[in-house]
């Protein structure tokens, strides 16, 4: 049976701050600062959610003058994330080149033999926790998750839910909705989240369960419409949409956004980034967007965040074997 729970350390850590540092003044660690432009790689390819939150960062850390040099973001989305692990792994010790995680951060090691072993990576902040909501087109008739799940029993397998990867994050939520209900669904795989969204409001695919912040143009403008959430409560964003667990369906399901280095990141430039990560959590329009997207805001660093990768990590490993075990 697939584990439908994954809150994965949701009490935030107390973190005491390294500096006496205004929000608005430059990061510092000692006598460490960059001497050339920070690389941001990012998991995924441009649109979806993980670009658009890197993209978000980078922003706010330039308005804010958080950092003394430019941060680049550059998009590794290929082979799930695979680009981007081997690449961050290949350059051990540089302290100019940080990681927009996501959680195919577990499961494209857990599924393809890359020699990558996140453990040796050098955690830095997890900034939230990014949320899951089924969507449909807002020209269907499904109002409800019995609408739709009796939509896709009618349609005999041929329902189409479109999603980032095969055994990335919405095709592991898929698997739950598929095991909870008895279902049959084609699953459609895209690039990035953004392609998604785009596909659901085209009417190529029947359904989506996109991030809220891939989502919420397209719902703003009223073309699609939310069913259900995955996590424990009601969003915030969504007040009238209910949880699947409100409904009886204990499915809940996080996707991390945080920040990792590479194996042997000098220590000084590891509190260099957490300082910046740390004040740019503190901003208003930090705070703003996570409200306003169905982000939770969880700030985590150093050992504590090490260990909740792991525990994810063995979380997600359960998950796929049960996948792969129910497809055989």
């Amino acid at each position: 049976m697939i584990h439908k729970s994954i809150r994965g350390g949701i009490v935030g850590a107390a973190v005491t701050a390294l500096f006496t540092l205004g929000s608005t003044s430059l990061a510092s660690a000692e006598d460490w600062a960059p001497q050339k432009p920070i690389e941001m790689v990012i998991m995924a390819g441009q649109g979806g959610g993980a670009d658009r939150l890197a993209r978000l960062f980078q922003s706010i850390i330039q308005k804010e003058n958080l950092a003394s040099m430019p941060v680049l973001p550059v998009n590794k989305g290929g082979g799930s994330g695979a680009e981007a692990l081997r690449y961050l792994s290949d350059n051990s010790g540089d302290d100019h080149k940080i990681m927009a995680t996501l959680n195919s951060y577990y499961t494209t090691p857990l599924r393809n033999d890359i020699g990558v072993d996140i453990e040796e990576f050098t955690p830095i902040a997890r900034m939230a926790l990014d949320t899951f909501v089924l969507w449909v087109n807002a020209d269907s008739d499904i109002q409800t998750m019995d609408d739709w799940v009796a939509a896709v029993k009618e349609a005999g397998g041929t329902w189409k839910m479109g999603g980032t990867g095969t055994g990335q994050e919405d095709s592991l939520v898929t698997a739950m909705l598929q095991d909870t209900f008895d279902i049959e669904i084609t699953y459609v795989p895209f690039k990035g989240g953004g392609e998604v969204a785009k596909n659901l409001v085209g009417g190529h695919i029947d359904s989506t369960v996109n991030n809220p912040s891939e989502q919420m143009g397209f719902f703003q403008a009223g073309k699609s419409r939310p069913i259900a959430a995955f996590t424990p409560e009601r969003l915030g964003a969504f007040p009238d949409v209910p949880t699947a667990r409100e409904l009886g369906h204990d499915i809940v399901y996080w996707m991390q956004r945080s920040f990792v280095g590479p194996k042997d990141m000098p220590a000084e430039a590891v509190a260099y980034y957490t300082e910046v990560f740390r004040q740019l959590s503190e901003t208003e329009e930090w705070k703003t967007y996570t409200a306003d997207k169905a982000l939770m805001a969880d700030f985590l660093t150093g050992d504590e965040l090490q260990a909740y990768f792991l525990e994810e990590r063995e979380k997600h490993a359960e998950i796929l074997a049960a996948m792969e075990d129910e497809a055989s």
